[in-house]
This record gives C-alpha cells, structure tokens and sequence, in this order.
C-alpha cells in the first residue's frame, strides 16, 4: 500500500492507482486474524483517502469507487478471518471430543471364539455433534462371547456420558452374570439411575456360543444383517419388537430373546442408525441389504472398510450422524483365546 501510495503521488492524478489501495485487504483476507484484517483496511482507507485528497480526486467518481473496493475487500477479509477462527476453534473441540470418544470405544478382539470381529467408526461431519453410537465385545466363557452394539439418543457430551455408562454397565455384567437377559437387567437398572424423562439407549445384546448359535436380545436397535456363504441376505429380525433401554420403568416388557444360526463363512452385521438411515441428494435411505455383497472380501476388515467407503459414495460425503459397524464372520475352527 505504500508503494501504491508512493506511485500514484509521482505518477500525479491522471493514472489512476487509486482503486490499487483494495490489494492490502485482499491480501489480508489470506491470512491474519480479525485485529489484522481490521487495521490493514483502515490503514488502506486512509491511505486512498488522502492520496485522493493529494490528487484533488477525493469528491470524484474515481475516488469513491475505490474506497468502495478498499471497504469491500476489508469485509470480505473480516469475514475470512472469523470463519477461519471458527474453523479453528471447531476443529479443536472436534479433536477433544473425538479422541475421548476414542477412549471410550477401546479396540475390540479381533476374535472370538469362532468369530472373527471387524468394527468401524464413522463420526458425524456435522460441526461438534458426536454422538452416542456404542459398541463392545467381552470374552465369555467356554470360548464364547458378548456383543452390545447401541445408540444413545442425543448429541453431544450428554450422550457421550451416557455411552460411558452402558459401556461400563456392560463390561462389569457380560463375564459374570449366567443369561443374557440379566445383563439386559443390569443395563436397564444403571441406565434408571442416569436417564430422566423420555432418555433412552437403543441396543442390540449378542451372545455367541462356542458353537454355531447366536443369542439376540433386541432393545428398539436396528435388526442385524446376516449374510449366508451362499449370498443368502435376511435380517435378523425379532418376533415382537420391544422398547429401548431406560424406558422399562413405563411398562411396556422387554425383548424376548431369539437365536440365529451361523455356519462356517456366515456373517453377521451390527450397525447403528447411521448406517441404515443415510440418506443420498436423492432422500433415498442407504439400501444395505442390496449391498451386503461388499462383505464378501476374504479379510473381515477390509471388507467392512468397502462398505463404508460405499456409504460414505452414498450419502455423497460423511453423514450427518455417527455411524458404527461391528462384523461377526465366522469361522472353521478356533484358533486360542480371544485376542
């Protein structure tokens, strides 16, 4: 700006550098903050003011079109310099909360019993809003084990807490209690003393045998997708729906528990409501079922990674909502403990 300044005066009035004056906004409009954006277009301001008044131009047209752009471009930097700031500011509350998401959702085993495990996690693109999704499996006994696999209602913080709370629930109940129904109990009862009003936690509680039988409890939580060697595709839905934990003190009766066979090659797919409720420009729901061939891919985790990937294509970027997946493949033999 001083080299515009300094020109303009020796080149005299008939050139017309004035309108130059906008560059120093412009360029503070790249980086700088909101005090910088501030003081270079005042200074920019000045500067066209007096060199007009120098060049006996300030009354003209030519004068005030350039302190129009000097004052435009100083709006356009201030505006840049508040929403790189907020940028900032958001991306600093999004890498706190993702990484006590992260610690909450602790890495799975990789397998189970007969099972293998996959799990993905997808954080919703929508400014801070992590939400609730939850899932966990605990090694049982006789080479088996317990998968929860939930969705508190809500955002924020408030779900997260929840979350910590289910989870801790379910960790301390799945390697002690007998039945499946009693760490549904246990869950429900530590949910009673946290929820208030209408709060509720969505959940789906598998219990895989040593053998070939999986037992589902389903808490008001998307049916899970079972997936045949042969290509078969059915969801694993259960009889008579039930509600979701933390509204049992209402009334309504909890889930009655159904089974599933699985088969060496067979698959099982938990998954919350971002998974299923992906919507495209369209409005159109993500068809999962039409694509549970994308987990045919020998390695379970490279194959749930392909069908986030089509997700993602689906809804044309990251959701909205969190989204979390958790594979079950199972397998010829066992090969030790879980690991």
């Amino acid at each position: 700006m001083v080299l515009v300044a300094s020109v303009d005066v020796l080149a005299g009035p008939d050139v017309g550098y004035l309108a130059l004056f906008s560059l120093g906004p412009a360029f503070a409009c790249v980086t700088g903050s909101v005090r910088r954006a501030v003081l270079v277009g005042a200074v920019a301001f000045v500067l066209c003011v007096n060199v007009a008044w120098y060049d006996t131009l300030l009354t003209t047209r030519r004068a005030v079109v350039a302190l129009a752009a000097v004052v435009g471009a100083t709006a356009a930097a201030l505006a840049a310099a508040v929403r790189r700031r907020h940028e900032r500011e958001l991306a600093d509350v999004r890498s706190v909360a993702e990484a006590a998401q992260r610690v909450l959702l602790r890495p799975v085993p990789r397998t189970a019993g007969r099972m293998r495990v996959a799990v993905s996690y997808t954080s919703a693109a929508a400014e801070a809003r992590i939400g609730g999704d939850l899932y966990e499996v605990v090694p049982a006994a006789a080479g088996g084990a317990r998968v929860i696999v939930g969705d508190v209602q809500g955002k924020g913080l408030d779900a997260v807490e929840t979350a910590a709370l289910v989870l801790g629930a379910f960790r301390e109940a799945a390697p002690d209690e007998q039945y499946l129904d009693a760490v549904g109990r246990r869950l429900e009862r530590a949910l009673n003393r946290r929820l208030d009003g209408e709060e509720f936690v969505t959940a789906v509680l598998a219990e895989v045998d040593a053998d070939h039988t999986v037992t589902l409890l389903n808490y008001g939580h998307p049916a899970p997708l079972l997936i045949g060697a042969d290509g078969t595709v059915r969801l694993a839905e259960p009889d008579v729906a039930a509600p979701p934990l933390g509204l049992a003190s209402l009334g309504p009766a909890g889930p009655e528990a159904h089974t599933v066979d699985l088969r060496p090659g067979d698959q099982m797919l938990l998954y919350t409501d971002g998974v299923a409720e992906a919507r495209n420009s369209r409005g159109e729901f993500y068809p999962l079922v039409d694509r549970a061939f994308l987990l045919d891919h020998e390695d379970p985790e490279r194959a749930l990674e392909a069908l986030r990937q089509d997700l993602v294509s689906h809804a044309g970027g990251p959701s909205n909502d969190d989204a979390a997946m958790l594979l079950l493949r199972y397998r010829d033999e066992p090969d030790g403990p879980s690991q």
